[in-house]
């Protein structure tokens, strides 16, 4: 009977905390800017989800304050678009590799949307660096990136979440 006590009391306890925090939005910290090149799209043919769409990835570079390098080619993007919602759910995976030799691996998922509240497009990368490696840093923290069209590349700025 004392432990379902101490129990409700030590919850209850976290509640009034929780609710006497203050709530504020994260910070970002600006890591690095990917500028991806693409192949042609292709359509893999219509699911019961949307339209399967692949776009390849033949290279690239990123840059940032602490890391540096090349987008390796053989990766893609993997799309569903939805042509009656005008929304595209998009997977890249693919490979980078910093300048001082280190791979890492790359899975990015997001949304491109084009609503009557406009244009919406954003991913949240996910990083595999090599645990032994001073890139270990983005295995241990949420991104969230920004894609932008450009010239012969897709511009993906990313941000680390504070």
């Amino acid at each position: 009977m004392q432990k379902v006590i101490l129990t409700q009391l030590l919850f209850l306890f976290s509640i009034v905390c929780y609710a006497q925090q203050d709530h504020k939005a994260p910070k970002l910290e600006f890591a690095f800017e990917l500028k991806v090149t693409c192949d042609k799209a292709y359509s893999v043919g219509k699911t019961s989800h949307g339209e399967r769409v692949v776009i390849p990835i033949t290279g690239g570079t990123f840059e940032g304050p602490s890391i540096k390098g090349t987008v390796l080619s053989g990766g893609a993007d993997y799309q569903l678009v939805d042509k009656t919602k005008n929304r595209t759910e998009l997977e890249a995976i693919y490979s980078i590799r910093t300048d001082d030799g280190v791979n890492i691996h790359v899975r990015n998922m997001g949304i491109l949307y084009y609503g009557k509240d406009g244009f919406y497009f954003r991913t949240a990368p996910k990083f595999e660096a090599p645990n032994d490696s001073k890139y270990d840093w983005l295995n241990n923290a949420i991104f969230i990136c920004e894609p932008e069209g450009k010239d012969g590349y897709i511009s993906l700025k990313v941000w680390m979440v504070k």
